[in-house]
């Protein structure tokens, strides 16, 4: 397989030119890094995915994770993973100086993260699940938790994971009943079961550490009642060695995609001898992690866009091989005396690859600008600036973590379609992404939990502000089109479509207000898609608009082709993929309701 897996000048250009890094790179943070050193960093990484990650994908789906006498067994490639992940930096990266970090904005580091998942889906998890739960003991854990912890997980000789899902309580955090009795030694005893743990044993870690929620014996019911505990496989024995902490891993769960990335099924304190350790204080576990939570829901869009580019590149270069057809001809007929066309020059092949190329890099531009207002609402001084990027950032995660993955699933299955009878076929690895892709609108919160979010507490949030900071942004980018004649129509277009989303929300509010909350959210889920869609046209107006005047200004990093192929992927946006919202508006602004469950069960 060629090396072909992303667009690396698209990075490129969407990372500096679109969303500014250097803007970034100004906040005192990050005062040692420049563009030039962040290059170097995404080179390194670009030549250490196409060497150790890209050439093992097939592999790995092909030679699953499995569990084996009390563990799992994975791919070698893991082993590799961790450890140059740990020395390059791709577990510390955004962690502060004094924490063994290397202080790097998250815009740089989600980039290159895009690009290891891009290369081979099934890797980059276990560093970046170890990342997440690192920070977690970095941000809220003792002085002595960071100590006997964190090193040991940044340098890639430990793994991390975290522990929220239970076999009886699913996606509903209120219903966790891991139980945490406390000691007089200063530890508590855990018990209970977790299911679908990421990452959570193999054989190339020397350790686990897991960030489990758990309630306190005695703590309130519900949601307020959680603590966070770290909770290692193996705990500290008091002589400078490690001994067996009583956590059992049950079961490695086989999979449709993503094989090669284990998700395993453990038990805590089977034996009445697994201790764990709080987390900052009692109670405030949920909050905790939730804090954690956008940059994990960062990951899941980046993750997603990254299978929908490599998806992308994989059937545009079959498109490019495989003659079959031939044109028609100014009358309307084949001429079968000529040779068969390649049948990138089909329309509908056509149609199906800027279907896939506006979502991947659409869903990478969105996936960037959220780290974007991540790294300022951190590193800005100005109160108000760091407001409105804070509620910025709250607004777009849940599309950022549901457009990718849902629209990346339809491109990559418009990829296997490209590829026809072949796309089916093991011996291409189009059925692999579109098996991989299909978990990401689960991770992290489903689809539907992903828009009751969205419409039910930001969209309302601080009374519509970030609303309103959002459809400030939108209205910049229309004006600064405005500017462009041949942009005119798209921003034109775009205000109006502001104007539908003004209608709609009002109508669906309109429930809210009544106390009428399950119609109001009945339909959470198909206002995610409108919403995203509408927000997507921004996303892409915005890169037109970058294109256009560097076109105009001679400013050109990049060839002129490649700058035209901008304009013509927000052209082909806006014209098949923003007048879906029509018929969005016209199911949401529907007064019938037909999916709150009545008195009487109609399902046959």
């Amino acid at each position: 397989m060629a090396n072909e897996y992303i667009d690396f000048e698209t990075l490129k250009y969407l990372l500096y030119d679109v969303h500014q890094l250097e803007e970034v790179l100004q906040q005192d943070r990050f005062a040692d890094h420049d563009a030039a050193s962040l290059d170097m960093f995404l080179d390194s990484v670009k030549e250490f995915s196409d060497r150790e990650l890209f050439p093992y994908i097939k592999e790995m789906d092909e030679n699953p994770a499995y569990y084996k006498e009390g563990t799992v067994i994975v791919h070698k490639q893991v082993e590799v993973m961790m450890k140059k992940g740990g020395e390059m930096g791709l577990i510390s990266g955004t962690f502060n100086y004094d924490a063994g970090g290397l202080q790097m904005p998250m815009m740089a580091y989600t980039a290159s993260a895009f690009i290891q998942d891009a290369a081979n889906n099934h890797l980059p998890g276990y560093v970046g699940l170890t990342l997440g739960a690192a920070e977690l003991i970095v941000h809220f854990g003792s002085k002595e938790l960071n100590e006997m912890y964190v090193p040991h997980m940044i340098s890639g000789d430990w793994g991390g994971t975290m522990c929220l899902t239970e076999p009886q309580a699913g996606s509903s955090l209120s219903d966790v009943v891991t139980k945490a009795v406390p000691t007089e030694k200063g530890y508590y005893k855990i018990s209970g079961q977790k299911i679908f743990i990421s990452g959570g044993d193999h054989q190339y870690a020397d350790n686990f550490v897991h960030l489990v929620l758990a309630r306190i014996e005695g703590a309130p019911a519900g949601t307020k009642g959680i603590s966070l505990f770290v909770v290692p496989k193996k705990r500290p024995d008091g002589k400078g060695g490690l001994t067996t902490n009583d956590v059992t891993t049950v079961a490695d769960f086989q999979k449709l995609g993503q094989r090669g990335y284990c998700t395993t099924h453990l038990g805590f304190g089977d034996a009445d001898d697994c201790q764990g350790w709080l987390v900052g204080e009692a109670h405030q576990g949920l909050k905790y992690m939730f804090l954690m939570m956008n940059g994990a829901r960062i990951a899941v869009g980046r993750g997603a866009a990254a299978i929908a580019s490599a998806a992308y590149h994989a059937s545009l270069q079959y498109a490019k091989e495989r003659p079959q057809g031939r044109k028609l001809t100014s009358s309307g007929k084949k001429d079968v005396e000529t040779g068969q066309t390649l049948i990138i020059n089909h329309p509908d092949v056509r149609r199906m690859l800027l279907q896939q190329k506006v979502v991947s890099e659409g869903s990478l531009s969105l996936v960037l600008l959220a780290s974007k207002y991540y790294d300022l609402k951190e590193t800005i001084q100005d109160p108000s600036e760091k407001e409105k990027y804070a509620l910025l950032l709250e607004l777009i995660i849940p599309m950022v973590k549901t457009y990718p993955s849902e629209m990346g699933a339809q491109a990559v299955s418009n990829g296997l379609q490209v590829l026809g009878g072949y796309g089916f076929c093991s011996d291409f690895i189009l059925q692999q992404y579109h098996r991989d892709i299909r978990i990401f609108p689960i991770y992290e919160g489903t689809t539907g939990i992903q828009s009751q979010d969205l419409l039910g507490r930001k969209l309302l949030m601080e009374n519509g502000k970030a609303l309103e900071l959002l459809t400030a942004e939108v209205m910049q980018s229309i004006q600064e089109a405005l500017k462009y004649d041949n942009l005119k129509i798209y921003a034109s277009t775009l205000a109006e479509k502001l104007k539908l989303t003004q209608k709609v929300i009002r109508f669906l509010v309109g429930f809210a207000q009544k106390g009428d909350y399950e119609r109001f959210l009945s339909d959470a889920t198909p206002f995610m898609e409108f919403f995203s869609t509408v927000t997507m046209a921004w996303v892409w107006l915005d890169i037109g608009i970058h294109a256009k005047g560097a076109l105009i200004k001679g400013e050109k990093k990049y060839s002129e082709d490649f700058y035209e192929s901008k304009i013509h992927a927000m052209r082909f946006f806006f014209k098949y993929e923003l007048p879906k919202t029509v018929g969005l508006a016209e199911v949401l602004m529907n007064e019938e309701v037909l999916t709150v469950a009545g008195e009487k069960e109609l399902f046959i």
